[in-house]
């Protein structure tokens, strides 16, 4: 029984196929119906199979039939169900292209307006750049002028500073060695008062010294002549 239903169903395929040829498509047909003269053809077809091999009655043979063609119907209208004409393919192609165009025209008129805008942002932006760059480069001289005259102004400052502390050192080094002068004048002339007054106190020590010789003298010559006067009183 499975090899005559698999033999009634080939047997609709090929019925199926020949109408889906003789018409060009599936859709807005209902050729599986009751009044269609070619599924009563394959139906007839079919039950004579399955009665003459299996040996069913006319009714099963019938329901079976009946069976497998909506179960052929459904498959069929599952695998033809996208499929159209070459007509509506080219409809479908043109359709397309047309839109296209219109994208394409929309493109254009895009470019002619949005992207004028942004050109025109563009250069207004690196105008507004420029003018940057031009008021950054000019604040950058000033200010580089400004640190260069300050540089100047401080450099020559610290020159005269270091002039004067220099002028100060010399005069100062001058008035040492005119102190130390002086210093050294003083005291040569102290040693020469010192040594004055040494030589004249040598003199006076020698004078003494004479009167002191003198004065002994005298007094043993006053002795010898009081003890010669004594021993001649004596004698």
């Amino acid at each position: 029984r499975i090899n005559t239903a698999a033999s009634g169903m080939n047997v609709l395929r090929r019925c199926c196929h020949l109408r889906r040829v003789g018409t060009g498509t599936w859709r807005g047909e209902s050729w599986f119906s009751p009044d269609s003269e070619l599924r009563t053809t394959c139906g007839v077809v079919t039950a004579f199979i399955l009665k003459s091999r299996a040996g069913f009655e006319r009714r099963q043979a019938e329901l079976i039939v009946s069976a497998l063609v909506t179960l052929a119907t459904a498959n069929m209208d599952i695998v033809y169900k996208d499929m159209v004409t070459k007509s509506h393919q080219e409809i479908a192609v043109q359709q397309i292209m047309a839109h296209l165009d219109s994208i394409r025209k929309d493109m254009v008129i895009l470019e002619k307006s949005e992207f004028a805008n942004l050109r025109s942002e563009n250069s207004k932006m690196r105008r507004e750049l420029e003018q940057l760059q031009n008021r950054l480069k000019e604040e950058s001289q000033k200010v580089r002028a400004e640190t260069k005259l300050d540089i100047n102004l401080e450099s020559s400052r610290i020159s005269d500073m270091f002039t004067e502390q220099e002028k100060k050192l010399m005069e100062a080094t001058s008035e040492f060695h005119h102190k130390k002068a002086d210093l050294e004048n003083d005291n040569m002339e102290i040693n020469k008062k010192i040594d004055l007054q040494v030589a004249s106190l040598k003199t006076v020590l020698e004078s003494l010294k004479l009167e002191t010789v003198r004065y002994l003298a005298a007094t043993v010559f006053s002795c010898l002549a009081i003890a010669l006067g004594v021993y001649r009183l004596w004698r």
